[in-house]
């Protein structure tokens, strides 16, 4: 290495604040701010109370925009670094290594906002770690009437200074509001057709029947409220699988969906789905592409297989990795959102010129394409891009003429940022994906298998369960609440597609260890000194402890073991009357409600008796079967209580399952 390349590599060293030595991308973006920020830790918390100082908390993730944002605003200025090294010890948090703690902030906000958070997320400390403060985004100076960082600061510093005793009083009682959060105790809500009409009232009072969707804007696709609707459906309730398709429909023919390369990005900033956050994130992915094989086994609609194929296409291309795969990446390119994904209208215009007059003509009008466009980015103010959308109907059929061309443009640019990390639970999420994708092409079956044997390989070491790592380095930080509960839910329906008794088996183990780390009457998030309660609101994905009980019935009912039934009713008894209180925030309690009311059945058969009657039982009329493998020449259908049906004839046994 030469000389000076070496003295400004230890000049970089040198300048570098105590993040400079984490593994966590989002941390390493902040190395060389001029703040003196320290990773969430003890030696921050005991230099905080040491120098009788307060603590800046930032919370976010290297694929933000609104983090990178505040990061160039802020984070970068030295006179705000000035201001918050002088007066605060000042911690940085990436939200996807440490979720439980960003949760209990996330709850704080909404505690003391009455709204949900979101990234980047700031929390004033006092010295003792208690939060009175908390906030999103904040700007430089006062802007979308917010306060800014330069008269922020020095004010709650000088309130601590002059009243700390008041301020740690009423953090003290905060933070004891924050950590009984949700631990609600009520007694357990019967699963009778007013609770389900209530559930589905407050979905069609909270709907977009314009543009379809929940709430206006931003919108988020809500998967599991989609599925909630699909579960709905498949007892009966009229309309709600027609409000999934037209969600389903809508997001596949617009913005929030990458129609050049595939795949979903994280919301959509406007209530028509036309312009996203530019960002993709894995398990947004992971999420929706079981949604999208429903509604084409409804619908028979090729739109829908189409877009589980390419959204898979998409997750290998840009994510996958040694068979595992990265968290996200990131809108901007070059500090310009959206860079990598828009075009001029020149660039639209030019690629469309071997069509034929009317094929160009219906295709313009398809894309409602204009001078003017639909998207103008922070970077170049007075340039207007176009971010495809399609306004007809389908997907228009000139638009794979000049897709090719749309790609090559493309090749030519940056892509965005990828975060690295390899997540276990967002990793468990694609690979159960890809199972269930087994129902459109059975190759998945293999993808799937080779994607979970690879993520045991890497986060699975002597017995020991880990949250995320690099691919270059030994995973060291273990596995939470959300690691268990969606790698156990990967593992039976592995099992479902391919009969391996080793993922049986596994399951088990892992479901026993995480009722031994986490469930004491309540289940947490983590098996550390933070205990935060885990709960059943499902932001922007399913929440933890929801996958975690819908596979303790699964289990439940294949292994006819009482006790995983027992702490489903028991955690069902703390929480389920919150139904009642906030049935459209609490969905997702109505998705294990249902299956611990109706009840999952096992149909079990010799595995040729039910591979060869693989598209039978996938038909049959009953919302929550599963299959084991026994040593029996018919076929044997079971409940918890007994087994009920029994037969050398299919046909007899999926007639009785159904009458049910």
């Amino acid at each position: 290495m030469k000389p000076f390349i070496l003295f400004l590599l230890i000049l970089s060293f040198l300048d570098a604040n105590a993040l400079k030595s984490e593994s966590s991308p989002y941390l390493q973006q902040h190395k060389n701010n001029p703040v003196n920020w320290y990773p969430w830790g003890e030696e921050a918390l005991t230099k905080a109370k040491k120098e009788h100082k307060l603590i800046f908390l930032s919370i976010g993730y290297s694929t933000c925009h609104w983090c990178h944002v505040m990061a160039y605003e802020s984070f970068e200025d030295k006179e705000i670094a000035e201001l918050l090294n002088k007066d605060y010890i000042a911690i940085k948090v990436d939200r996807e290594e440490l979720p439980h703690l960003d949760k209990l902030y996330q709850n704080l906000h909404i505690l003391l906002k009455n709204r949900s958070g979101g990234w980047p997320l700031t929390a004033i400390l006092t010295e003792d770690a208690k939060a009175f403060f908390v906030g999103t985004y904040i700007p430089p100076t006062e802007k979308y009437s917010l306060e800014g960082m330069l008269s922020l600061l020095p004010r709650l510093a000088l309130a601590y200074e002059k009243n700390k005793k008041e301020i740690m009083i009423k953090a003290e009682l905060i933070h004891k509001k924050v950590l009984a959060f949700d631990a609600h105790n009520f007694k357990a809500v019967s699963l009778k057709l007013d609770i389900i009409k209530k559930v589905f009232l407050a979905f069609q009072e909270n709907f977009d029947d314009i543009y379809y969707g929940f709430s206006y804007q931003p919108k988020f696709p809500e998967s599991s409220k989609i599925d909630l609707l699909f579960d709905l459906d498949s007892l009966g309730v009229e309309g709600a699988k027609e409000m999934a398709l037209l969600i389903l429909r809508e997001m596949a023919l617009h913005g929030i969906y990458d129609q050049v390369e595939g795949g979903f990005f994280r919301y959509s900033v406007d209530a028509t789905w036309e312009i996203p956050h530019f960002e993709k994130m894995l398990y947004t992915n992971a999420e929706l592409i079981p949604l999208y094989l429903k509604a084409y086994r409804l619908t028979k609609d090729e739109l829908y297989k189409n877009i589980v194929k390419e959204t898979i296409f998409m997750i290998e291309n840009r994510f996958e990795n040694r068979s595992v795969y990265f968290s996200a990446s990131d809108a901007d390119s070059h500090h310009e959102e959206g860079g990598f994904f828009t075009y001029s209208y020149e660039e639209m215009m030019q690629y469309m010129q071997g069509l034929s007059k009317k094929d160009k003509s219906e295709l313009i009008n398809d894309l409602e394409l204009t001078r003017k466009g639909n998207f103008i980015n922070d970077k170049e103010a007075f340039e207007a891009k176009t971010h495809i959308n399609f306004y007809s109907k389908k997907r228009p059929k000139n638009f794979e003429k000049i897709k090719p061309n749309l790609e090559a443009i493309r090749k030519n640019r940056d892509y965005p940022f990828i975060d690295k990390k390899i997540n276990t639970a967002w990793n468990a999420m694609m690979i159960e994906a890809l199972f269930r994708s087994a129902a459109i092409d059975k190759k998945y079956v293999k993808l799937g298998n080779e994607r979970l044997m690879a993520l045991l390989r890497k986060m699975y070491l002597k017995g020991v369960l880990y949250h995320q790592t690099f691919l270059e380095k030994a995973p060291q930080q273990k596995a939470l609440l959300e690691d268990y509960a969606f790698l156990i839910s990967a593992l039976l329906e592995a099992y479902k597609q391919t009969y391996k008794t080793e993922y049986y088996y596994l399951a088990k183990t892992l479901s026993d260890e995480a009722i031994e780390k986490f469930y004491a009457k309540q289940w947490v998030l983590s098996d550390d000194d933070l205990r935060v309660n885990a709960d059943m609101l499902d932001k922007y994905y399913t929440a933890a402890m929801n996958k975690m009980l819908r596979a303790l019935l699964k289990l439940a009912n294949l292994s006819a073991e009482r006790k995983y039934l027992d702490i489903v009713k028991q955690t069902l008894a703390n929480t389920s009357a919150l139904l009642k209180k906030e049935p459209f925030s609490y969905a997702s309690l109505m998705q294990v409600l249902l299956r611990e009311k109706k009840g999952y059945i096992t149909l079990k058969a010799s595995q040729e008796n039910l591979e060869k009657n693989t598209k039978k039982i996938a038909e049959i009329n009953y919302p929550f079967v599963l299959k084991k493998v026994a040593t029996i020449k018919g076929y044997l259908a079971c409940d918890m209580s007994q087994c009920f049906a029994i037969d050398q004839d299919l046909r007899k046994v999926i007639k009785i399952i159904e009458e049910r």
